[in-house]
C-alpha cells in the first residue's frame, strides 16, 4: 500500500469535452483521499494525486457513477499453493493492495483470483510476483491452455500429496503403536524419534516453509497452526528424551509425544488428500462442458481438399466438414447437406433437431447420422459454448453475500486460535499444579490442531460450485452467486409474452379453403414470398414445399395488403377492408371461420381473386408447449405471476386466459415494465423479471433477479443474471428449487463448521478436565480436524443428486 503521495493516471472513456472534464474533476474532488486531479482530454486520462493506492478503487467508482468509463482489464487466474481458507484471504489482500488494482477476489473453493486492474499501472506478471513473495503463485496462461495446465498441476500435486500421505501413515503406525501400547519398550523413545523425524521434517516440511513465509508477511494460516502444534510437540519430545533429568530431578516423568507430532501430520495430509479429491468432483460441470469441444476439425480448402486443423486455428469464414457422430466445433451456418443434431447440451431437450441449409449450428452439439458442411461464424471465445463455460466459471468463482461475512471470520480465525492456545498454556501453568506445564503444552498443541478455518472457508464456495454446475447441466446458466442465493426469496415473477410465454414466431394455425379447393396455394405462397409484411413469412413457411410461380404487377397496398397478377387474373392478400374495397364476394362459411378465429385473438388474413375470397388464414404466436405447465407449477409455489406485453388488450387477455395467468397488462412500453418492477418492489416483493428482447432489458436490470430466455436478444442475456438456454419456462421452477437447495446446503455447512470449532476448541483447551479429568488427545484432534473439511465438501456434493 502506498503511503507517499503519488500521481496515478486513470484512462477515461466518453470524456470528450471540457464540460465532461469539469464534471469528472468535480466528482473526483469529492472522493476522500484524492488530493488533486486534472483531466487531460487529448490523452483521454485523468491524473489523480493520492497518498494511498486504495483510493484508486473509490476514484474509479466515482467516475463510473458519473456515467463515464474507466478502461480496466479483467482476468481470472488460478492461485497455486493455497492450503486453506486463510490462504485465500491472505492472497486476496496482497493483490488488493497492489498499485493499479481496482478489485480483487480470491475464492478458496475454486482456487481462482478474479481481478480488475488498470493495465497502464500493473499487469498479471507484477501481480504474480507479489503473490509469489507470500508463498503462493498465479498460473498465467492463455485461457484455452489454462485449464489443461491447471489439471496437470493438480494431477502432480495430487500424486505428490498421495506419496507424502502414504509414507506419513506407514512411518506413523510404529510410532503410534509404541507411544500408545509399548511405552516400556527398550529404546522405544529413540525408535519413535527415528520414525517421526522424517514425517515431521521431510513429509511435513511444507507446513513449516509456508508458515515461515506467512510470518515474514505478518500473516498466519492453517499451515501456521500445524507447524506450531507439531513443531512444539516434536521439540518438546526431543528435549524430554535427551534431557530427561530436567524433569526427574523435579519429581516429574519425562513424557515424549512423538506419536502426536507424526500422527497429526499424517491425519492432516490424509484430510487434504481427500479434500483435493472431493473438490475435483465439484467442478465436473466445467470439465464436461470443456469436453464438448473437439480438439481439431476438418477444414475444406478452395480446391476441395480437407485439412485437419487445430480448433484454435479455425477462422471465421472457414468451411468445416462434419461427419456422422462428430461434435460441432464452433458456431456457424449450414452451407451444404442436412442432418439431425443433438442440442441437448444447450436446450436440455433430448430430441435431435433437423438442420438444413442456412440454419445455425452451435459448438458442443453432436451431429447424428447425416453429414454436412457449415461456415464458421463465431470461433474461440465468441462461441456460445465458450460463453457458457466463462459464465459458469465466473459464477462458480463469485462470492455469495454470506461468504463476505465468512471471509472476515476466516481472516481473523488463525490469530485468534493462536491467542487461545497461548492463554490455554498460561492458565494451565498457573492452575495446573505440578503437571501444569506438560498438560498446558499438550492442551495448547491440541487447540492449534483441532481448529479448522478450512471447514468455514469451504462451506459456501463448494456449495455454490456444485449448485452453479448443476444448473449448467440442466440448461440454467447462473451468472453470479448472489443471484443464486437470492432466487429462493422470489415471490413475484413478471413474464414478458412474446418469446417468453409464446414462441415469438408467428405461425399459420388454421386455413380454410373455399369449397375445399386449394389449387391456388402456390399463388398464395409466391405472393407472400415477395411481401415484406412480418406475417408473410408464416405463410411462406406453411407452404415451403410448393414451387414458386412467376408473378407480374406485384404491388403493396399500404395498410391493407398486397396484390399481384398471374395468368391474366389479379389476386389479393390482406385484411377484410381490402376485399370490401375491391367489392369481392366473401362466402358465409369463410366469414364464420374468420369470426371464430378473431375471438381467439388470432390475426386473420384473406386470399382472393378479383371475384371472390378463395381462402381465409389464421396466424398467431403460439403458446409454448411447456408454458401452461410451468405457470401452474409456479402458482403452486405461491408465487404471484404477472404478464406484461406491448401487444393489444384482446391478445393479452386471450393468452392470459389460456395460460391461467390472473394479472396482466397490455400495450406496455419498455420503461413502464421497469416502473412496474419498482412498484412491486415498493410493496416488499422480491421480483424476478423474465424476458427475451431488447425491450425487456431495462426491466431486467431493475428486477431483483433477472432471467433471460436463451433464444432471445444478446442484450437481454448480457443484462440478465440468469439465462434459460432452452427458453423453457419450466426451468424457472427448477432454478428456484436449486436456489433453495444450495442455500440450505450452505447453511448446513456453516452450522457444522461453526459448531465443530465452537465445541472442539474449548474441549481441546481442557474445559472438561476439572469436571471428569478428560483431556483430548492431539492425535484425535488431528483426525477430527481433517474430517471436518471432508464432511463439508461431501455435504456439498450431495446437491448433485437432489431433485
Amino acid at each position: 500500500m502506498a503511503t507517499n503521495k503519488e500521481i496515478i493516471y486513470l484512462p477515461l472513456e466518453n470524456v470528450d469535452s471540457e464540460h465532461c472534464a469539469l464534471i469528472v474533476e468535480k466528482g473526483l474532488s469529492k472522493v476522500k483521499g484524492v488530493e488533486s486531479n486534472a483531466v487531460e482530454i487529448n490523452n483521454r486520462r485523468v491524473a489523480i494525486t493520492v497518498s494511498d493506492s486504495e483510493v484508486v478503487k473509490d476514484a474509479v467508482k466515482a467516475v463510473r457513477d458519473l456515467g463515464y468509463g474507466v478502461t480496466t482489464a479483467q482476468g481470472t487466474f488460478p492461485v497455486l499453493e493455497m492450503t486453506c481458507a486463510s490462504c485465500a484471504g491472505s492472497a486476496e489482500n496482497i493483490v488488493k493492495f497492489q498499485p493499479g488494482v481496482v478489485n480483487a477476489s480470491v475464492n478458496y473453493g475454486t482456487g481462482n483470483l478474479v481481478v480488475e486492474y488498470l493495465p497502464n499501472i500493473t499487469d498479471p506478471f507484477k501481480l504474480q510476483k507479489a503473490v509469489q513473495g507470500a508463498g503462493y503463485d498465479l498460473l498465467i496462461e492463455q485461457a484455452s491452455k489454462q485449464q489443461e495446465t491447471l489439471e496437470e498441476i493438480h494431477e502432480k500435486k495430487f500424486k505428490k500429496l498421495k506419496f507424502k500421505t502414504t509414507w506419513a501413515v506407514i512411518l506413523s503406525i510404529p510410532v503410534f503403536l509404541i507411544g500408545m501400547f509399548f511405552m516400556d519398550l527398550p529404546y522405544g523413545n529413540e525408535i519413535m524419534w527415528a520414525f517421526s523425524t522424517p514425517v515431521v521434517l521431510w513429509l511435513g516440511r511444507d507446513f513449516f516453509i509456508t508458515a515461515f513465509k506467512q510470518a515474514k508477511h505478518r500473516s498466519a494460516n492453517m499451515d501456521t497452526l500445524v507447524a506450531l502444534s507439531t513443531g512444539i510437540a516434536y521439540i518438546f519430545s526431543v528435549f524430554n528424551m535427551l534431557f530427561a533429568d530436567f524433569w526427574t530431578q523435579r519429581g516429574l516423568e519425562a513424557h515424549v509425544y512423538f506419536e502426536a507430532a507424526s500422527v497429526i501430520i499424517a491425519f492432516i495430509l490424509l484430510g487434504r488428500l481427500l479434500e483435493e479429491k472431493a473438490k475435483g468432483n465439484t467442478s465436473t460441470a466445467i470439465k464436461k462442458l470443456m469436453g464438448l469441444q473437439p480438439k481439431s476439425v476438418l477444414v475444406l480448402q478452395a480446391n476441395g481438399s480437407e485439412i485437419q486443423t487445430p480448433i484454435e486455428d479455425v477462422q471465421v469464414g472457414d468451411v468445416i466438414l462434419v461427419k456422422p457422430g462428430e461434435k460441432i466445433a464452433v458456431d456457424g451456418k449450414v452451407v451444404s447437406g442436412n442432418s439431425y443434431v443433438d442440442e441437448s447440451m444447450l436446450s436440455g431437450e433430448p430430441i435431435p433437431v433437423m438442420k438444413n441449409e442456412n440454419e445455425k449450428v452451435y459448438a458442443g452439439t453432436i451431429n447424428q447420422k447425416g453429414g454436412f458442411q457449415f461456415e464458421a461464424e463465431k470461433v474461440g471465445k465468441e462461441t456460445m459454448l465458450a460463453q457458457i463455460i466463462k459464465m459458469v466459471q465466473d459464477a462458480q468463482g463469485s462470492k455469495a453475500p454470506v461468504q463476505k461475512l465468512v471471509d472476515k471470520i476466516a481472516s481473523i480465525f488463525v490469530p485468534v486460535v493462536i491467542g487461545i492456545a497461548v492463554v490455554t498454556l498460561i492458565l494451565w501453568v498457573i492452575l495446573g499444579g505440578q503437571s501444569g506445564l506438560v498438560h498446558g503444552l499438550l492442551a495448547a498443541v491440541t487447540v492449534l490442531v483441532i481448529a479448522c478455518p478450512c471447514a468455514l472457508g469451504l462451506a459456501t464456495p463448494t456449495a455454490i460450485m456444485v449448485g452453479v454446475g448443476k444448473g449448467a447441466e440442466n440448461g440454467i446458466l447462473i451468472k453470479d452467486a448472489e443471484s443464486l442465493e437470492l432466487t429462493k426469496n422470489v415471490n413475484a415473477i413478471i413474464l414478458d409474452k412474446t418469446g417468453t410465454i409464446t414462441e415469438g414466431r408467428p405461425k399459420v394455425t388454421d386455413i380454410r379453403w373455399n369449397n375445399g379447393d386449394d389449387s391456388t396455394k402456390g399463388i398464395l405462397m409466391s405472393i407472400e414470398r415477395r411481401s415484406e409484411h412480418p406475417l408473410a413469412e408464416a405463410v411462406v413457411n406453411r407452404f415451403l414445399d410448393e414451387p414458386a410461380i412467376e408473378l407480374s404487377n406485384f404491388e403493396s397496398i399500404t395498410g391493407k395488403g398486397v396484390q399481384a397478377d398471374y395468368d391474366n387474373q389479379t389476386y389479393y392478400i390482406g385484411n377484410k377492408n381490402l376485399l370490401v374495397e375491391k367489392k369481392i364476394t366473401i362466402p358465409e362459411s369463410l366469414q364464420k371461420n374468420a369470426d371464430q378465429w378473431s375471438k381467439l385473438s388470432k390475426t386473420v388474413i384473406w386470399f382472393s381473386n378479383n371475384q371472390q375470397a378463395l381462402a381465409v388464414v389464421a396466424i398467431s404466436d403460439q403458446i409454448k408447449g411447456t408454458s401452461v405447465k410451468a405457470i401452474k407449477e409456479l402458482q403452486e409455489m405461491n408465487i404471484d405471476l404477472y404478464m406484461l406485453t406491448g401487444d393489444n388488450e384482446a391478445t393479452a387477455k386471450a393468452i392470459a386466459n389460456q395460460t391461467g395467468i390472473k394479472h396482466y397488462k397490455a400495450e406496455v412500453l419498455p420503461q413502464e415494465k421497469a416502473d412496474f418492477v419498482k412498484e412491486l418492489q415498493s410493496k416488499g416483493k422480491v421480483v424476478a423479471m423474465v424476458g427475451d428482447g431488447i425491450n425487456d432489458s431495462t426491466a431486467l436490470a431493475t428486477a431483483d433477479v433477472s432471467i433471460a430466455m436463451g433464444k432471445g436478444s444478446d442484450i437481454a442475456m448480457d443484462v440478465a443474471k440468469m439465462t434459460i438456454i432452452s427458453s423453457d419456462l419450466t426451468k424457472i421452477g427448477q432454478a428456484i428449487r436449486l436456489s433453495k437447495q444450495t442455500v440450505s446446503t450452505i447453511k448446513q455447512n456453516l452450522f457444522w463448521a461453526f459448531i465443530y470449532n465452537v465445541i472442539g476448541i474449548p474441549i481441546a483447551a481442557g474445559i472438561l478436565y476439572p469436571v471428569n479429568g478428560f483431556l483430548l488427545n492431539p492425535m484425535i484432534a488431528g483426525a477430527a480436524m481433517a474430517l471436518s473439511s471432508v464432511s463439508v465438501v461431501s455435504n456439498s456434493l450431495r446437491l448433485k443428486w437432489r431433485k
